[in-house]
């Protein structure tokens, strides 16, 4: 019989639901349940389906939920329950299993991180849905409903203890409810690579954050085209520099997916390999400042092959499993001075940060 101690235990969570397809906010919508059921699907083939342990998420509460937004705003997403269509803002809709799917979406990333604060596992995947980062603490925006990682980020100051957290938003758009979260608080960090401008118009490379916060919002605004190589100097050059010196207790990743070369709302040129490299940084980074603890939570993307292959080259990163060649780690090692934004962002955030 073989000893409990010699078995290998996943160290890598994964939170799923069947809960997350209830919220179908029409047909044509970019933003379907089609998004997880192709994740989903390719996690249960056999290559793949054991690797990871999977979580099952627990509902937020209303408590949890006023920590980023108001009760006004709540219980109307509260009445949406069970309701067909009821429509929050130009591009966000409710169904009758929206409010549930959402509630879920929150305490999912609060299971997950439970997880990864415990003994066993280190790093974990969120694959929930609705989305979270344009969620104002007020209004739904942008396919979002409740801002899934700002809660993320509250719970691990209010539950878990943690004095900093460094919030990573690699999707194509400005995470405008995130920054907006902690615009003035200094032991978040939060740093956004997205294209600009775009939607939702926010996410200059001036806004920096205010009174305490200053400094701590880090805006690098791309123009269409940026590939692996331009997101792999950003990240070693600015990211990299920037975490080590504010050392975080805890990294929570707005993973999106539609930066991916052939996403339809997209303009950006990242490959499958360009996001396993990210995820690469950012484990590592995770493991010089925090214990490795790292949470990718999903944002957008909806390109369906590159979702599914981009988040199966996310997981592959967590557990050591790596889709990248030596050669390609050597690329994107040495990527050269990368887009020029890089140097304008550097100017800004000299006198915060030790970057050069």
């Amino acid at each position: 019989m073989q000893e409990v101690s010699a078995l290998k235990l996943p160290k890598t969570i994964v939170i799923r639901d069947p809960g997350y397809l209830e919220h179908d906010q029409g047909p044509g919508h970019p933003e379907s349940p089609d998004r997880l059921r192709v994740i989903y699907e390719r996690l249960d083939q056999d290559d793949v389906k054991g690797r990871f342990k999977t979580i099952v998420p627990r509902s937020a509460g209303r408590d949890e939920l006023l920590w980023n937004h108001t009760g006004d705003y709540i219980d109307k997403i509260a009445k949406t329950a069970g309701r067909n269509f009821y429509r929050l803002d130009p591009d966000t809709a409710t169904s009758a299993g929206s409010w549930k799917a959402a509630c879920l979406a929150v305490g999912g990333v609060f299971a997950a991180m439970d997880e990864i604060a415990g003994p066993e596992a280190q790093n974990g995947f969120a694959l929930v849905r609705p989305p979270g980062h344009h969620a104002e603490k007020d209004r739904a925006k942008g396919f979002c409903i409740f801002n899934n990682v700002a809660l993320g980020a509250y719970y691990a100051r209010q539950v878990l203890g943690c004095e900093r957290i460094l919030i990573i938003d690699w999707d194509l758009h400005h995470g405008n409810g995130t920054q907006h979260s902690f615009y003035n608080n200094s032991s978040i960090l939060y740093f956004s690579t997205h294209q600009y401008p775009y939607y939702p118009g926010s996410g200059r490379a001036d806004q920096t954050g205010e009174g305490d916060g200053k400094g701590f919002t880090v805006n690098v605004p791309l123009s269409p085209g940026a590939g692996d190589e331009d997101f792999a100097a950003i990240f070693n050059r600015l990211l990299v520099p920037i975490g080590k010196t504010f050392s975080p207790d805890f990294i929570l990743v707005s993973a999106g997916f539609d930066i991916y070369k052939d996403d339809p709302l997209g303009g950006m040129e990242v490959t499958v390999n360009g996001f396993a490299y990210m995820a690469r940084i950012l484990l590592n980074l995770a493991e010089s400042c925090c214990m490795g603890r790292i949470l990718f939570c999903l944002e957008g993307g909806y390109n369906l092959t590159g979702l599914r292959d981009g988040v199966l080259a996310v997981l592959d990163e967590c557990e050591d499993m790596s889709v990248l060649d030596s050669d390609t780690v050597s690329r994107l090692d040495n990527p050269g001075p990368g887009p020029h934004v890089i140097e304008h962002v550097i100017d800004i955030h000299k006198d915060y940060w030790p970057i050069a």
